[in-house]
């Protein structure tokens, strides 16, 4: 990957990966040391949070297009070395969080993403992607879903 051409994104914005799409990988084991590593890495760089949230989830049959999607992902590290997160000495005590939803994100299950992430002053000190575990029947319910999950979360902290 070293002469390949860097990406802006980690992942197309409205690409949905399917479970049976595209060619079966001949060795399985690239996909699943590929994801591994990059699930290591998502603890400094929460920018592929989701990217690699929706790749894991075919760690159990990939396909040519999830190694294609998993590919993307190495270009965009390529093209932003210096990304990652910044622990500032010197910020204020205050915090402050984001929560959002995407609805019915999911093609198989139809199961909507909760993501949230929770900053002390300017430093991120927590986040969270994660498929929640009903069907929401509006939008509205998967961002009170995503906003109770994101309230626990605060009241933990």
């Amino acid at each position: 990957m070293t002469c390949s051409k860097p990406s802006n994104f980690p992942m197309e914005q409205h690409i949905r990966l399917r479970p049976a799409n595209g060619t079966p990988l001949p060795d399985p084991t690239v996909y699943h040391r590929l994801v591994g590593r990059l699930l290591y890495l998502t603890v400094t760089r929460p920018d592929i949070q989701y990217a690699i949230n929706t790749l894991s989830k075919f760690m159990q049959s990939p396909y040519s297009s999830h190694l294609d999607a998993a590919n993307r992902v190495l270009r965009y590290l390529k093209g932003n070395i210096g990304k990652g997160l910044f622990l500032s000495a010197s910020s204020s005590l205050n915090l402050v969080g984001y929560a959002n939803s995407d609805w019915a994100s999911c093609p198989t299950t139809r199961c909507s993403t909760t993501g949230y992430f929770t900053m002390l002053g300017s430093s991120t000190i927590s986040w969270k992607t994660k498929k929640q575990p009903t069907v929401s029947y509006s939008s509205a319910e998967a961002e009170y879903l995503s906003l109770a999950a994101f309230s626990s979360e605060l009241q933990w902290l």
